[in-house]
């Protein structure tokens, strides 16, 4: 079984027009797709599509009506034009917790024949029930460097006129993955998951579940505590727009000489 646990934390760094900081120790599932049929029937505490100490429900992720994951990958990759191919696809996402989650970002990481990242989904969804997948084929050996340009609504705190610039380390001991998120003025936002393989076992199951027993009220209750700061620093807000129809976007691959030209 190629899926793993990352024991890790996500910490924020707004950098104007009011400094603001955060950090979290969370947990996250990396489930390869092809991995799921065993979920509830290998471990006790991890389920699929039931209620569990930790369960892992389809319709949390993809079209959202419950359907298997693989084919609606590669029909995305197909529809958005990235002519991956793709051997397997492994999910980096966070568990439900008695029932609840709350995913605010899960990452796809789309494998060829050779076992090298060929493209990468990002799913998105905010507080207001929406979703939104960025899909960028992946071009590099070990980093991965893309960027696409913000189509969903995400924080009241931030504009629609932004784009997202993600620096990521495919899973393997360790999972990392940076996002800074810039507005028409330069970077606005840096954001960091980091964390640390654990191999999938109950033992291991069980013990996140009892080190993060609330990590979906911290993660909901969180966004809004956040939200209630920024809002007393007087940082301006910005009204709710619906989410596009199209239900994904295409992103662009950086370079790496470019990359590091700008860096």
């Amino acid at each position: 079984m190629r899926s793993a646990l990352y024991h890790g934390t996500v910490v924020h760094r707004r950098l104007r027009p009011k400094a603001h900081h955060m950090r979290y120790r969370v947990f996250a599932l990396l489930l390869d797709l092809d991995d799921l049929p065993r979920l509830g029937t290998e471990f006790k505490w991890l389920v699929r599509n039931r209620f569990g100490p930790l369960s892992f429900h389809d319709r949390d992720h993809g079209p959202g009506d419950g359907s298997p994951l693989r084919p609606w990958v590669e029909a995305t990759l197909r529809a958005a034009g990235v002519a991956a191919p793709v051997e397997r696809v492994a999910l980096l996402t966070y568990p439900r917790i008695l029932g609840y989650v709350f995913n605010p970002l899960s990452v796809y990481f789309c494998y060829d024949a050779a076992d090298r990242v060929a493209a990468v989904l990002y799913e998105v969804s905010n507080t207001f029930g929406e979703r939104h997948t960025y899909v960028i084929a992946a071009d590099g050996p070990s980093t991965i460097r893309q960027e696409c340009d913000k189509r969903m609504y995400v924080s009241p705190f931030i504009g629609m006129q932004s784009t997202y610039r993600f620096h990521l380390k495919p899973p393997t001991d360790t999972a990392t993955i940076g996002i800074r998120q810039s507005d028409p003025e330069g970077p606005l936002l840096n954001a960091v998951f980091s964390g640390r393989r654990e191999t999938l076992s109950d033992p291991a199951l069980r013990g996140a579940f009892f080190r993060y027993p609330l990590m979906t009220l911290k993660v909901i209750g969180g966004i809004h505590w956040e939200a209630l700061l920024l809002w007393r620093k007087g940082v301006p807000v910005h009204r709710h727009v619906a989410a596009p129809a199209v239900s994904f976007s295409v992103g662009r691959s950086i370079p790496h000489a470019i990359e590091d030209a700008g860096s």
